[in-house]
């Protein structure tokens, strides 16, 4: 059997390798951070010029219309060079479900413009991964023709530059999903800082008035539509995770071959080897959970299961590897200007989005127990 990737796939990680290398060095990041910055335009248009922007949309929308595999292969070369560009929430969270749920007008209003970089998506799910008491809801109230809006949700990835955002909404108990522009009356969108910057925002809806051709997938589809938006995302996050702490860890190994003390390099020294194999061990669980799920979204199956079960391990073995890499950087790894600080901020981020490892661990739990068919393959697999 062979696990290989094919040739069309490993053309765009080695383009995607190569705009993110020459762009995002070392020199770079130290000056945009400094400068206060949160994204790089520059590259937005870069990615927008060699067509990676429309790697999922379909071709008679200025896309390219790959899979969900290649976007994510994009994906683990951002996570390797930590480029400061809104990719995941505008073609995971934006692109993605409005692609497949999408009428031909919504495609055409906000995928094609997408693809050529002008236009900015979003979704507001945090929610997903926010306990029911402190998570914020949109209420959708049907009038006549249309519907109104009202309600906060936070966290909302890269909304201070989306032009629409992909809404989750609540109608007499139904669940609905909705595309909100961002200049309509009634939509506020306050900047929040994270540790990756002014990256996240919390978005209110104060009698936002919409037709009903604004909602994706249709009136009876709601929940389908956040089941497969949250499969994705997970799957997508996993694999920036990849790319992320595999880039720390290849960054440390180079640091403690170089590093000498007592007349020998650190790296040769039994406790800092046994950290670095321990952290290479859960780059490869990272990276075979991740695979799994991937390979059971992309042919057809049941993927819950090893998505939580991916998500998990990229929270919590992320969280160890760039623990692992900043102290075997010793003082440098305190410096918050050295490289490897930029890897420790993007992984804690990024474990905790959808939801952490307490959280995964406890739906993959609730998952196990309430589905025999998830259960008995669980087992199987193992």
């Amino acid at each position: 059997m062979d696990f290989s990737f094919n040739e069309d796939q490993n053309a765009i990680r080695d383009l995607a390798a190569q705009i993110f290398t020459d762009r995002t060095t070392d020199e770079f990041m130290l000056d945009f951070d400094r400068k206060g910055k949160t994204y790089d335009d520059t590259l937005w248009t870069t990615l927008a010029e060699q067509g990676l922007l429309g790697i999922t949309i379909p071709e008679e929308f200025g896309g390219t219309g790959l899979g969900f595999t290649e976007l994510c292969l994009m994906l683990e070369e951002q996570g390797r060079r930590i480029s400061p560009i809104p990719l995941y929430s505008n073609l995971v969270l934006g692109v993605l479900p409005i692609a497949e749920f999408g009428s031909e007008e919504q495609k055409a209003k906000y995928l094609a413009p997408l693809a050529a970089g002008e236009l900015k998506l979003t979704a507001a799910i945090a929610e997903l991964g926010i306990s029911d008491a402190a998570a914020g809801q949109i209420s959708a109230v049907q009038k006549g023709d249309g519907w109104i809006l009202n309600g906060t949700l936070a966290c909302v990835p890269d909304s201070p530059v989306a032009n629409a955002i992909v809404v989750p909404a609540t109608a007499s108990g139904e669940q609905l999903v909705f595309i909100v522009d961002a200049d309509l009356a009634g939509v506020t969108v306050d900047a929040q800082q994270s540790s990756l910057g002014h990256n996240e925002g919390t978005l209110t809806l104060d009698n936002v008035e919409l037709w009903t051709e604004a909602i994706l997938g249709g009136l009876s589809r709601g929940a389908e539509v956040m089941a497969w938006i949250e499969q994705r995302a997970e799957t997508a996050l996993c694999a920036l995770q990849l790319g992320v702490t595999e880039e720390a860890l290849k960054r440390t190994a180079e640091f403690t071959c170089e590093r000498k003390q007592f007349g020998a390099p650190i790296g040769s020294f039994q406790a800092v080897a046994m950290q670095a194999a321990d952290a290479f061990i859960d780059v490869e669980a990272i990276r075979g959970t991740y695979w799994l799920a991937l390979y059971k979204i992309n042919s057809g199956q049941d993927a819950r299961a090893e998505v939580r079960c991916a998500k998990w391990y990229a929270a919590d073995a992320g969280h160890r590897i760039v623990y692992r890499t900043q102290h075997l950087h010793g003082g440098m790894g305190a410096d918050i200007e050295f490289p490897i600080h930029r890897f420790f901020l993007w992984a804690k981020h990024l474990g905790m989005m959808l939801g952490g490892r307490s959280v995964q661990i406890a739906k993959l739990g609730a998952l196990l127990a309430s589905d025999d068919s998830v259960g008995i393959a669980a087992l199987e697999l193992a």
